[in-house]
């Protein structure tokens, strides 16, 4: 399901999982949540503890946040 509002959502690899982790010095349980079943990433082939990746445009950047599914 893609809307012109939605900002990008995408799986991260396991070594892009372990260097965000390691970046942030944080752990997966320390990541905000998103549910299995939301719409936003129904269609990505996430499993629940994926990383999810979530890419938000502005004027004048681009911000990056990160989710772990549940």
């Amino acid at each position: 399901m893609l809307h012109i509002l939605q900002p990008k959502h995408s799986k991260l690899s396991k070594e892009e999982e372990k260097r965000i982790l390691e970046q942030y010095s944080i752990s997966k349980s320390q990541l905000p949540k998103i549910k299995l079943h939301d719409a936003t990433i129904r269609d990505t082939g996430v499993k629940k503890g994926d990383i999810v990746k979530i890419s938000r445009k502005s004027a004048s950047s681009e911000s990056f946040y990160y989710r772990v599914v549940i």
